[in-house]
């Protein structure tokens, strides 16, 4: 297999831009590079092409509403050089030359946050609406019941027809006809992009690429019977989110390979070669979100590459064209043309250099002046993120700004830990906090020059709920700072799951009240992640969810009037009911509430807990005799009579050392665990167990699963 080298060369900048707003256009010619069409969200659209490696602009327009989407159509049969942009509710379309022939107003409530095109077809999709136009006319429309975060369409080889397909963040791609959902297809993470396997869907046209915003990618063959699940590529070395996919044949061999554009800047790619499932082949990180991928021929007409748009307007192109090859003045002899162009230039840069320092210090003078400084705050445009990881139950906070980032001040009203970022370089300083008024965490980030991208990682405890705030300071002048908020729910560590496993022993909460649908419904977003605040159609509905640190369930069925809770921990039921019971008293509804406690789901969920507490009791024992036995190492030149284990622990100490501090807190976390599920057991059965809490820890430290299920089952005095 030969090695696939990737040289960066930049093209130029444009202003902040969303995912999928960059495409290239189709080669007229052999010998001609094609042109790229992108928009961003100042609203501009640009087309460019490069000749004799200079960008030359075709065309570009006024700004206006942000660029959401771009898209390239034309008749069918014909080639498809005809560039669509979606701005707010509006689809304009402009001909290769940039002349505008299309503004049609789609009358949509929402924006349009995606689109797809085909011949006459105009398939746009907001954040839940969904709208299928024929040569302008309304034709079909659907109302999803989570957010849309993509669309693609597969042209059916078998009927003619066209079968949109809706990519949801319940973990669902929605396949229509007309205006109803034929069927759904289950897929493994929230489906933040999705597209057709090798642009026609494969041998049958019914295959679909689709990657997850945690990092996941994956092909699905739909079929209404029994969707069949291909392959799927797990996020082992846990890189960001996808947000962008391609696929065109950059290894040359014949075949097109999958270019992949993820949130933390990496772009991969995979070919296919006698295995179904794509083998890796090349990696190139750039810092910061990919928010469009596209293979074609760029900068040279003889060579394929890569062109990569990201958040803060960037293209650039991973070449397979020699580095050597380029004009470099400094190892390689340049016509005295070049020569010249090259000096005008770099005098022209230095003339720009010095007419921005100037303007600085002009700036800066009347800013600080006594006679009422003139001093306008500077706006800039946050990338943020706030995403539960399913891998190890903790949040990602990822921020992003178009500009360098200084500092950035955490700050939270719940009990939160901060994890070490492998990621992150930033340096964190701790301030005290005032616990009394409600400040549990005070931490401020200071980033090291240039750092346009922060990624944060959060874990909360279930039943502590409140608001996380992140103050982000850029370096900018005059000195100013944008606040996001981000909720930390009563049960933040559950996700969405459409699957139920009614055998465990399940605990039941019942609520009857004069509450309504939508009224439940606002609760349980409350409540729990991953719950779209869109109020379901209908007069009923139920959610399913999974723990993702014990794998619990729990089921919420609810309707007007009444809802029932499933689940097999006693502590989640707890949770509910308190936080329900504040909630309906707060709007001043009435509650009967009823709770059924099976007593066999006690020493399921201390099951449950078992094998990472012996995890963890048995790492942190590793931990401890480690510094021992490094001192036998440096008397000992020969440690042939240590035990086994003791020699594992020698061999992997600075591994088990490095994972002892990548879990601050969990051994305390899983005693606070079970000491908050003793006390939920007894408070449904009428009885205060606080004042035996100290006897319950003394029996975690001489941990024994057995002897812990008998303190559970032994009734105190």
């Amino acid at each position: 297999m030969m090695e696939l080298n990737l040289n960066r060369v930049d093209y130029l900048q444009v202003g902040v831009t969303s995912p999928q707003t960059t495409k290239l256009l189709p080669q007229t010619e052999e010998n001609i590079c094609q042109r790229v069409a992108v928009g961003d969200q100042s609203g501009v659209l640009m087309c460019f092409g490069i000749k004799k490696s200079e960008t030359q602009t075709i065309f570009k327009t006024l700004p206006g509403t942000k660029i959401t989407r771009l898209e390239l159509g034309g008749a069918l049969g014909t080639i498809q050089d005809k560039i669509f942009i979606a701005t707010g509710n509006e689809v304009k379309g402009f001909t290769r030359k940039g002349k505008q022939f299309l503004e049609f107003d789609t009358n949509m409530t929402e924006s349009i946050m995606s689109m797809h095109i085909y011949g006459n077809d105009l398939y746009t999709c907001g954040n839940y609406i969904y709208n299928h136009f024929y040569e302008c006319q309304d034709k079909n429309y659907y109302l999803s019941s989570d957010r849309i975060n993509d669309i693609t369409v597969v042209p059916s080889k078998k009927t003619d027809t066209l079968i949109p397909v809706l990519a949801c963040q319940d973990r669902v791609l929605r396949i229509l006809k007309d205006s109803e959902c034929l069927f759904e297809v289950e897929v493994t993470g929230p489906p933040s992009t999705v597209t057709l396997y090798q642009n026609d869907g494969g041998i049958n046209g019914d295959e679909i690429l689709y990657g997850t915003s945690d990092g996941k990618i994956a092909l699905v063959a739909l079929d209404k019977v029994l969707p069949n699940h291909r392959w799927e590529i797990i996020n082992s070395k846990k890189n960001g989110g996808i947000l962008c996919l391609d696929n065109y044949d950059i290894t040359a061999d014949g075949i097109q390979d999958l270019i992949i554009g993820r949130g933390d800047g990496i772009v991969e790619v995979y070919s296919y070669d006698e295995a179904e499932e794509p083998m890796f082949r090349y990696a190139y990180n750039c810092g910061e979100s990919v928010t469009s991928v596209n293979g074609g021929k760029v900068g040279n007409p003889g060579y394929d590459e890569i062109l990569v748009t990201t958040y803060t307007g960037w293209l650039f192109g991973l070449s397979t064209e020699p580095a050597n090859k380029r004009l470099d003045p400094n190892f390689l002899l340049v016509s005295e043309e070049s020569a010249q162009k090259i000096c005008k230039l770099r005098e022209e840069v230095e003339e720009l250099q010095q007419r921005v320092l100037k303007e600085r210090e002009k700036y800066q003078l009347a800013a600080q002046s006594e006679f009422g400084g003139v001093s306008a705050v500077p706006f800039f445009k946050i990338n943020d993120q706030f995403n539960l990881n399913h891998e190890d139950a903790s949040y990602l906070l990822t921020l992003e700004v178009q500009t360098a980032i200084d500092n950035v001040l955490i700050q939270s009203n719940v009990p939160v830990d901060l994890l070490d970022s492998e990621r992150n370089s930033a340096v964190v300083s701790y301030s005290s906090c005032d616990i009394e008024n409600g400040n549990f965490l005070l931490a401020t980030y200071r980033c090291q020059a240039n750092t346009t991208r922060l990624e944060i990682k959060i874990r909360s405890i279930e039943g502590q709920y409140g608001v996380l705030q992140a103050y982000i300071t850029p370096r900018l002048q005059p000195k100013c700072c944008q606040v996001r908020q981000y909720q930390i729910k009563p049960l933040s560590l559950h996700r969405r799951t459409h699957t139920f496993d009614d055998k465990k022993p399940l605990n039941t909460l019942t609520l009857r009240g004069m509450f309504t649908l939508g009224e439940m419904h606002a609760w349980i977003v409350f409540c729990l992640p991953e719950v779209p605040e869109r109020t379901p159609a209908g007069d009923y509905a139920s959610l399913y969810f999974v723990s993702t640190f014990l794998d619990t369930v729990l089921s919420c069925a609810y309707k007007k009037g009444e809802a029932t809770f499933k689940s097999d921990s006693i502590s989640t039921i707890s949770i509910l009911k308190d936080v329900l019971s504040k909630e309906a008293t707060r709007k001043k509804i009435s509650l009967d509430i009823s709770c059924d406690i099976n007593e066999e789901s006690i020493a399921h969920t201390l099951n449950l807990i078992h094998p990472k507490l012996e995890y963890q009791l048995l790492l942190a024992k590793k931990v401890q005799v480690i510094d021992a036995l490094k001192d036998l190492k440096v008397h000992e030149s020969d440690l042939s009579f240590l035990a086994p284990e003791y020699q594992d622990i020698l061999d992997h100490s600075d591994q088990l050392q490095q994972e002892y501090k990548r879990q601050p807190c969990h051994l305390e976390r899983l005693y606070g665990m079970i000491t908050d599920l003793y006390i939920d057991v007894y408070k449904f059965r009428g009885v205060n167990v606080k004042s035996k809490v100290p006897t319950l820890l003394q029996l975690l430290d001489s941990y024994d699963l057995e002897s812990l299920i008998k303190f559970f089952q032994t009734r105190p005095e």
